[in-house]
């Protein structure tokens, strides 16, 4: 089953320094759910000067509850990045 996350960072001035500072973790735990067929397809949310401003992230997992349990051990939630965050049931359109 696929999932669609959204998340968008903190507006706060220190957001961008919690951003970075969590981020080598945060990229280091998609390496191993790229390496497990759990992480599809994902990158930066970038605003109008391309600075990181959110992410978006394409999974497949069984279900949603194994979804939330990958999520708690998530860097850019624990670290405080992602302010809001929504996920959504999703099909990548198998195009040939």
């Amino acid at each position: 089953m696929q999932f669609l996350l959204v998340a968008h960072d903190g507006t706060d001035p220190d957001a961008h320094k919690r951003r970075m500072a969590v981020r080598p973790e945060h990229l280091r735990k998609i390496k191993f759910m790229k390496d497990n067929g759990e992480f599809l397809y994902g990158g930066a949310i970038l605003d109008n000067r391309g600075n990181m401003i959110g992410s978006m992230i394409l999974y497949e997992m069984p279900d949603r509850k194994t979804l939330d349990e990958r999520l708690k051990d998530e860097p850019y939630i624990y670290g405080n990045v992602w302010e809001k965050i929504e996920i959504v049931s999703f099909r990548l359109a198998a195009i040939e």
